[in-house]
């Protein structure tokens, strides 16, 4: 009897994206960009400011600028000699004198505390003080958000809306970022039509490609779409060659079970290398991860399962965590998930690592999509997440579970 060939034990969820977060490579191209269009991009460099923030020393309050030992009786009066709208300089304040002031104006020189308007009484030229302030009361100082030639943002960050705020509040016209990464898409299988097209008996419509695509868009990359490649294995080689032209990554979807007609295995590791193929994963099994060879060097592939929920699923798990590594981001890539209680049981444990499909309830628990098939697609949309089910761990109805929301793996 001929050797029959060894079976590999699949990896383990775990084992999978510590493979491919080492594998991957940041782009080394730089550019400096204005920080109004940078939202989504990949710090370079180490982002310092120029200057103190505040300023100087300025009140939180709408009230009275105040010396606080004029005001120790706890009902004091004093004349209101000067009054400072934000953006204007004050006087010198005088013992026996309050300046009426407003938020973000800078304190005078000889206050020492605000009081807010809530606790004084206006009595004409004067003002009672009914309130026993402490020295640096409502005084925000100089230099105590941020310090003159502090990072305020780290290399390898990840810019939303809140960094580019930060980095325009210390001046920054523009950032140093990472080039935007360059991917490749394109997709498998005679049956695929896409939506417009007229459906023929045993087609279906392509919602992965808009599927991944938007993805990707969410994820600030530039794409060339392949579209649709006929199943055979000298289109797919052919596809791969075009793809790994000018591109960081390529990804498919469809093609990567062990069927005949599946021929992302064979193409990529004729045109390159396989260093991972099937994973512990439900939804999501086959998960293909390699390179394909160009004249200077290599394009990363993944290969993505056709199953809508599976291509869905695995690119949030696998390809998101690698494409932030690939545009420079250096702190953690993964998701945070939170401890919820399952309002349901689930008794069927799987021997892989299942990712359950589930929404918050309005008791603040967790119900579950019904049907967990990996074709069906509507689950991703009545979800709000996904809960990391441990292989071979069944669930009781109020168990403590790890749910994962999609906001967790979308940015």
């Amino acid at each position: 009897m001929a050797d029959q060939p060894v079976r590999k034990p699949m990896l383990a969820v775990r084992e999978a994206l510590d493979f491919l977060l080492a594998a991957a490579r940041p782009v080394d191209e730089i550019h400096v960009v204005p920080t109004l269009e940078a939202n989504g991009r990949v710090l370079a460099t180490d982002q310092v400011s120029t200057l103190d923030v505040p300023g100087a020393d300025n009140t939180q309050m709408d009230g009275y600028a105040v010396r606080a030992a004029d005001c120790a009786g706890g009902s004091a009066r004093l004349t209101v000699a000067q009054r400072i709208p934000a953006g204007h300089v004050g006087s010198p304040l005088q013992p026996g004198t309050a300046a009426r002031i407003f938020t973000g104006a800078l304190i005078p020189e000889g206050a020492d505390a605000v009081v807010m308007q809530e606790q004084c009484e206006a009595d004409g030229d004067s003002v009672v003080i009914r309130h026993t302030p402490q020295p640096g009361e409502w005084i925000r100082r100089r230099g105590e958000d941020i310090v003159n030639g502090s990072v305020i943002l780290p290399a390898g960050t990840r810019l939303r809306a809140q960094e580019l705020g930060l980095a325009a509040s210390v001046g920054l016209a523009n950032v140093t970022v990472r080039r935007r990464v360059r991917v490749a898409v394109f997709f498998t299988g005679d049956e695929l039509a896409m939506p417009g097209e007229p459906l023929a008996l045993g087609a279906i419509y392509n919602s992965n490609r808009f599927t991944l695509r938007g993805l990707l868009e969410n994820f600030g990359c530039d794409i060339t779409d392949f579209g649709i490649v006929p199943d055979s294995l000298d289109a797919t080689r052919a596809t791969l060659r075009d793809a790994a032209q000018g591109h960081d990554l390529i990804i498919t979807s469809g093609g990567v079970s062990v069927g005949e007609e599946d021929h992302i295995k064979p193409a990529v590791e004729a045109e390159g290398r396989l260093n991972m193929w099937q994973i512990a994963v439900k939804p999501g099994k086959p998960l293909a991860f390699g390179e394909v060879r160009r004249e200077n060097g290599s394009a990363f592939f993944l290969g993505l399962p056709g199953n809508p929920v599976s291509s869905f699923i695995t690119f949030l798990l696998f390809v998101r965590p690698f494409l932030l590594r690939l545009q420079g981001v250096s702190g953690s890539v993964e998701p945070r998930a939170y401890p919820m209680r399952a309002d349901f049981d689930w008794p069927k444990a799987d021997r892989r690592n299942e990712f359950l499909r589930a929404r918050v309830n309005a008791d603040g628990g967790l119900d579950l999509f019904p049907n967990q098939g990996s074709g069906v697609l509507t689950s991703t949309v009545w979800g709000d997440g996904v809960i990391d089910n441990p292989p071979g761990h069944p669930i009781a109805k109020g168990e403590m579970v790890r749910f994962i929301p999609f906001a967790e793996l979308q940015h």
